[in-house]
């Protein structure tokens, strides 16, 4: 059966699949990709539902990867649509996951199925890596599989990510990698007291002033071509008993390194101890690694991407590393080339979050000129 994307992605949006749920949209997208000669394999990693489906043994593989989760709604009276209900009004789509990303899902699914029929023969093999935990603690999902996959000695080679990368029209931007991301919990200790006493207390917000001033100052390094300057951020501080006349016993900060290939987690993570300890703070830290910088700066997936998107908008792409983290981080690590490439962005994780109907049909049209290019 035919597939029309309009159709296809507005049945995916009506699934309520607020991470990690994946409210059935995997077996949705199993049920096309089997007929066209998939094997389709189910990992399920505590309660993450993942789908790695596979059309051919031989090399190049070229990989869609993305995701059926979605972040919550919010409040679905501050819609003016519901969230879950896909609602086509003047020739656009609005719902949950419209942009981000079940409007990509459904766009490579159309094109696979054109790209098939139309090339039965085909070289090298096709496969789908989809996971329902994107939008969440991203522990049981992309990662997990690629594990397996690393573990039974299964590369991909070219990996397109539907996540949603343009600005103003379909495919004028593509994410040829990403920063790496490193976040701290740290935790500055001093005595509580009386802030009439300050003698008999130690005030962990002014001994860690001029530690925090250092680190937002230090310049870390100086980015590359591809990437700008690593950046340091602090996003949460607490302190204080709530009272004016205290002085807090404990301070405690959250911050973020987003970091190009010019920089390690290792190095950033040394730097900040020395950092701490050169002003003789009594501290703790706890470290979370989010995920390594990644790029494809060159090669036939990024040449045969921006020969795709010319033909079809006539748009000289721009590659980009900016933005957040994405399931490319997971995946470029095995040395396959990886590009991201969705819909517009402008919408996503907002109320009202909507995808264009023309923005799909272009996308279907982007992706299956790329598998022409590459295994026709």
């Amino acid at each position: 059966m035919k597939q029309d994307v309009v159709q296809l992605g507005k049945a995916l949006i009506n699934q309520r699949s607020v991470t990690p749920d994946d409210a059935d949209c995997q077996k949705m997208m199993a049920d096309i990709l089997g007929p066209l000669g998939f094997d389709i394999e189910t990992m399920v990693f505590d309660d993450t539902t993942n789908m790695w489906a596979r059309k051919g043994q031989q090399k190049p593989l070229l990989c869609f990867a993305g995701h059926t989760d979605v972040v919550p709604s919010g409040p679905e009276s501050s819609w003016n649509t519901p969230p879950f209900e896909a609602t086509e009004i003047d020739g656009v789509i609005y719902g949950r996951g419209a942009a981000d990303m079940k409007g990509s899902l459904a766009a490579m699914l159309v094109a696979t199925e054109k790209f098939v029929a139309n090339y039965p023969n085909h070289k090298g093999s096709i496969a789908y890596l989809i996971t329902s935990d994107e939008e969440g603690p991203f522990i049981n999902g992309t990662t997990k599989v690629i594990d397996t996959l690393e573990a039974r000695h299964e590369k991909i080679d070219w990996c397109i990510v539907g996540e949603p990368s343009s600005t103003n029209q379909v495919g004028d931007v593509v994410k040829n990698g990403r920063r790496g991301s490193l976040t701290g919990d740290l935790t500055v200790k001093g005595i509580q007291g009386h802030v009439a006493y300050p003698h008999l207390a130690k005030n962990p917000i002014h001994l860690a002033a001029p530690a925090i001033d250092e680190l937002a100052t230090t310049h870390w390094d100086n980015g590359n071509a591809f990437f700008p300057p690593t950046s340091f951020q602090v996003s949460n501080i607490h302190s204080g008993t709530g009272a004016g006349n205290v002085i807090p016993g404990v301070l405690e900060i959250c911050f973020n390194f987003r970091f190009s290939t010019e920089t390690t987690d290792q190095q950033l993570i040394q730097r900040v101890e020395n950092i701490l300890d050169k002003h003789q703070l009594d501290y703790q830290i706890k470290w979370t690694f989010n995920g390594q910088p990644f790029l494809t700066d060159s090669g036939d997936l990024v040449d045969a991407t921006c020969a795709a998107i010319k033909q079809v908008t006539g748009l000289d792409t721009e590659l980009s590393t900016a933005g957040g983290t994405s399931d490319g981080r997971f995946i470029a690590p095995t040395g396959a080339q990886v590009i991201e490439l969705g819909p517009q962005n402008a919408s996503i994780h907002k109320v009202n979050e909507n995808v264009g109907i023309e923005d799909l049909r272009q996308l279907v049209d982007i992706y299956y000129q790329i598998m022409v290019k590459l295994l026709a």
